[in-house]
C-alpha cells in the first residue's frame, strides 16, 4: 500500500509518497487545474494500483482536486488538520513547508486507516452550500443590527429595542416611521440600516423555506428524531457528506467529536470531553441534547440516572451526546438507504 500525501493551495498542490512504514517514495508539485490533476494521477501510475490518495480537510481548496482523482478511479481519504499537525510535530524534521505538510498529510492517514473516504458531490453538498450561505447573510444581518443600535443610541439613548426585535419587519416599519422624522447624517445612515437589514431578512427566509424544503425530501427520519428541526437537520446532512462514508456508528462518533477520550491513571476510570472533531457537527447534536433535556422524558430520566451514579451535568450531557450520535447516525443510514432502512428510527428516544 503506497500512501500519497496532498497538500493542497490555490495555485499549487503538493504530493509526497510514503509506504507502509512512513518511509517517502516520492515528491511531486503540480498546478490546480484538471489538467494538472491528470498529469498527477499519470505520475501515481509509478507506484501500482494499490494506493490512496490522502488529502487534508480543506474543502474549498481541495474540491476540483478530489472531484477530478474520484472520476479517474481513485481512492481518496480526508485527514482533518488536527491530525495532519500532530503528525507533523511528533517528525523528526524541523520547520514547516508543502513537502513537510504533505508528508505529515500520508503519515497521518498512515496512523489512523479508518478515515472517512470522499465520495464524489451530491445534493448534500448543495445543501451545504446553501446552509453556510444563509449563515453568512445571518451574520452579515447581524452586525447590520449591531450598527443600527449604536445609531439609534447616539440619536437618543432612551432608544433601546428589544432583543432579537430588530429582525420583525413591525418593529423595523416603526424605527423607519421615527427615522422619518429626524434630521442629519446619522438618521440618513440608521434608515439605509434599517432597508439593508430588512432586504437580508427576506432573503435569509426564502433560503430556509428552500433548506427545508430540501432537507424533508433527503432526511425524512432524520427529521423525526426529538429535538432535530429543519435547520439543525440541513448541518448535519451538510456537514456528514454521505454517512455511509463512515464504517461504523464509533468512527462516526469520532468524526463528530462526541467520543469520549480517556483522560485516568490508576484505580478511578475518567474520561473528558474531546475537542477533536467536526465541530459544526458537535454543536448541532449538543442543540439537539439540550432540546431533549428540556422536553423529552426519556431524555430527561437518562440524565436523572446519570446524575444519581455520580457523574456531574457536564459529564451527564457528553454521555447523553454520545447517545445522540449514535441515533443520528442510524437516521442518517436510513435515509441514504431508504430500500433496506425500517419506516422508523428506534432509537428516537434517548
Amino acid at each position: 500500500m503506497v500512501v500519497l500525501g496532498i497538500d493542497a493551495h490555490k495555485r499549487s498542490h503538493t504530493v509526497v509518497a510514503v509506504d507502509e512504514v512512513g518511509r517517502q517514495l516520492g515528491q511531486h508539485t503540480t498546478g490546480t487545474t484538471s489538467d494538472d490533476h491528470l498529469e498527477l494521477v499519470r505520475w501515481a501510475g509509478r507506484f501500482g494500483r494499490n494506493r490512496v490518495w490522502a488529502v487534508e480537510d480543506c474543502r474549498h481548496l481541495s474540491r476540483r482536486l478530489e472531484a477530478d482523482l474520484l472520476r479517474a478511479g481513485e481512492r481518496i481519504c480526508r485527514v482533518p488538520p488536527k491530525l495532519m499537525a500532530q503528525a507533523r510535530d511528533s517528525a523528526r524534521t524541523y520547520g514547516k513547508s508543502d513537502p513537510i505538510d504533505a508528508l505529515a498529510v500520508a503519515r497521518a492517514a498512515l496512523r489512523y486507516p479508518d478515515l472517512p473516504e470522499a465520495r464524489l458531490d451530491g445534493p448534500s453538498r448543495d445543501l451545504r452550500l446553501l446552509v453556510d450561505h444563509r449563515e453568512d447573510l445571518v451574520a452579515e444581518r447581524t452586525r447590520a443590527v449591531n450598527r443600527l443600535r449604536w445609531h439609534l443610541h447616539e440619536l437618543d439613548p432612551t432608544w433601546d429595542p428589544a432583543p432579537r426585535s430588530l429582525i420583525r419587519f413591525k418593529h423595523l416599519d416603526a424605527v423607519a416611521t421615527r427615522l422619518a422624522g429626524l434630521e442629519g447624517m446619522v438618521a440618513r445612515i440608521a434608515d439605509e440600516l434599517v432597508t439593508d437589514i430588512r432586504q437580508l431578512t427576506v432573503r435569509e427566509r426564502a433560503l430556509e423555506r428552500e433548506i427545508t424544503s430540501l432537507v424533508t425530501s433527503l432526511a425524512p427520519t432524520l427529521l423525526t428524531v426529538v429535538g432535530v428541526g429543519a435547520l439543525t437537520a440541513a448541518k448535519i446532512v451538510a456537514e456528514t457528506a454521505d454517512v455511509r462514508r463512515f464504517r461504523s456508528k464509533d468512527a462516526y462518533a469520532r468524526h463528530d467529536g462526541t467520543a469520549p477520550l480517556p483522560v485516568w491513571s490508576g484505580n478511578r476510570e475518567r474520561h473528558r470531553l474531546s475537542r477533536t472533531g467536526n465541530r459544526q457537527l458537535n454543536a448541532a447534536i449538543h442543540r439537539i441534547a439540550i432540546t431533549q433535556i428540556r422536553f423529552h422524558d426519556p431524555a430527561k430520566e437518562y440524565l436523572a440516572r446519570r446524575l444519581a451514579g455520580g457523574n456531574t451535568r457536564t459529564e451527564a450531557i457528553r454521555c447523553l451526546k454520545r447517545r445522540l450520535s449514535d441515533v443520528v447516525y442510524r437516521a442518517l443510514l436510513a435515509d441514504a438507504q431508504p430500500q433496506t432502512a425500517t419506516a422508523t428510527c428506534s432509537a428516537q428516544a434517548a
